[in-house]
C-alpha cells in the first residue's frame, strides 16, 4: 500500500500560476532575522533545537531544492525528505492520484531513487540551503530498513531519521509493520541500534489502538513519534466500475483526515506526556497547525497543502508568528504553557490569565499578555 510519502510535488504544480518572486525581506522577517519584533517560534525536538515547529511531511516537498525556488528553506524547522529505500523503487502503476471532495487519494508505491542517490544529490542541495534534514526510510524487510539506516550513519545535516513503517512487511505478508506491535518494535529496535541520531517512528492510524503501537515503538528505542500517516481509502469510477487508482486502494490525505490526526496526537500525548511528537494530517493553514500544537504536537508537518501552494509552509509559519504577536505571547513555548496540564483538552476560558483558543479558532480575543 502506498501513502502520501510517495507523492512528487512537481507532478501537481502549475508553475505559471504558482511561481512568485521570493520576497527576501519578508522571508527574513519570517525567519526572525530583521524588521519588527518577532515571536520566538523555536522548539526542541528530541533534544534537537529547531528554529520553527513547521517541517515538511515526507514526500510532499519534492527533494527540497525544487521548492527553494519559491521560498527560503531556512524558514523551516526541518525538511523531512521523501522516504528512501536501499535500491530504487518503481512504484505503483498509474493513475496514482485521485482528488476527492475533501482530500486526496494516492497510491504511488514509494517510488524513489534509493538511498545512494539521496546521499549523492538531494542531501547536498539541502545542506547548501542550510536547512536541517530528517531522513525518512522505508523497506520491505527489517534487514532492508537496517541497511538503509546504516548508509545514513554520519550523513552531514541529517539530524534525525523517520522510520516509515507503513509499507508492506514481506516477512509477514498479512500486515504492514505499523499494524503490529511486534513488527514495529523489531524494525525500530534494529534501526535504532545502528544510528546515533534520534529515531522517529511514523505510525499508521489504520489500527485498533495507535497508543499500543506507539508504546511498542518507544519501548524499542524510538526517540519520538510521527503521527499520522494516511488513512486507507478507495475511489471507483461509476462509468466503468473500476478503481480510479492503478493500485486499487490508496492513502487518503488532506482536510478530511485532520480530526483523526488531532485525535491520534492527543490520545498518544495523554499516554506519553514527554514524548516528542511530529503531528501531521490535513494541516492546511496556521489555525490547523495551532490546533495540532494544542493537541500535543511539538512540531507540525505540512503535506497536502504543498500541492496547492508550495509556499504554504512559509504562510503557516508567518500565521503562527502573527498569532503570537497579536496575542502578546512572546514564544511558542509560552503558548504551550497556557494549555496547562495535558489531562484535559485546552478549553476556552473567560479568565484572561488562562484564556486559550478553542482548537482552530481565530484569534478573536486576546490571550494573556506574557
Amino acid at each position: 500500500m502506498s501513502d502520501i510519502e510517495d507523492l512528487t510535488t512537481t507532478e501537481l504544480l502549475r508553475p505559471s500560476e504558482l511561481v512568485k518572486p521570493i520576497d527576501r525581506k519578508a522571508e527574513a522577517e519570517a525567519a526572525g532575522r530583521g524588521g519588527r519584533p518577532q515571536a520566538d517560534l523555536s522548539v526542541r525536538l528530541a533534544g534537537i533545537p529547531l528554529r520553527s515547529p513547521i517541517v515538511t511531511a515526507s514526500g510532499c516537498f519534492a527533494s527540497g531544492k525544487e521548492i527553494a525556488e519559491f521560498m527560503d528553506l531556512r524558514v523551516l524547522g526541518a525538511v523531512v525528505v521523501k522516504s528512501m529505500t536501499l535500491e530504487p523503487w518503481q512504484g505503483k502503476p498509474p493513475p496514482r492520484m485521485v482528488e476527492t471532495p475533501s482530500g486526496m487519494l494516492n497510491a504511488i508505491g514509494l517510488q524513489n531513487k534509493g538511498v545512494d542517490y539521496f546521499l549523492r544529490y538531494d542531501l547536498q542541495a539541502l545542506n547548501a540551503a542550510k536547512v536541517p534534514v530528517i531522513a525518512s526510510i522505508a523497506g520491505n524487510t527489517q534487514q532492508e530498513f537496517v541497511r538503509v539506516a546504516d548508509r545514513l550513519r554520519g550523513a552531514p545535516g541529517v539530524i534525525a531519521v523517520e522510520v516509515n513503517i507503513s509499507c508492506p512487511n514481506l516477512e509477514d505478508r498479512s500486515s504492514m509493520f505499523s499494524h503490529d506491535p511486534k513488527a514495529t518494535a523489531g524494525v525500530i529496535g534494529n534501526v535504532r541500534r545502528c544510528l546515533e541520531v534520534p529515531v522517529f517512528a511514523k505510525l499508521s492510524p489504520n489500527v485498533t489502538s495507535i497508543t499500543d503501537i506507539a508504546g511498542a515503538a518507544l519501548d524499542a528505542g524510538a526517540a519520538g513519534l510521527s503521527l499520522i500517516n494516511t488513512l486507507l481509502g478507495m475511489a471507483i469510477d461509476i462509468e466503468t466500475g473500476k478503481p480510479r487508482l492503478g493500485g486499487v486502494m490508496g492513502g487518503l490525505s488532506g482536510p478530511a483526515i485532520r480530526p483523526v490526526a488531532v485525535r491520534a496526537v492527543y490520545e498518544v500525548r495523554q499516554a506519553y506526556p514527554d514524548v516528542p511528537i511530529i503531528g501531521m494530517g490535513g494541516v492546511m493553514d496556521y489555525k490547523d497547525a495551532l490546533e495540532m500544537i494544542w493537541a500535543g504536537a511539538n512540531a507540525v508537518a505540512i503535506g497536502t497543502a504543498n500541492f496547492i501552494d508550495p509556499r504554504s509552509t512559509l504562510d503557516i509559519t508567518r500565521g503562527i508568528e502573527r498569532f503570537l504577536v497579536e496575542h502578546g505571547i512572546r514564544s511558542l513555548s509560552r503558548l504551550r504553557a497556557l494549555s496547562g496540564p495535558r489531562s484535559s483538552p485546552p478549553a476556552p476560558s473567560a479568565t484572561p490569565a488562562s484564556a486559550a483558543p478553542s482548537p482552530g479558532a481565530p484569534p478573536s480575543a486576546p490571550l494573556s499578555r506574557r
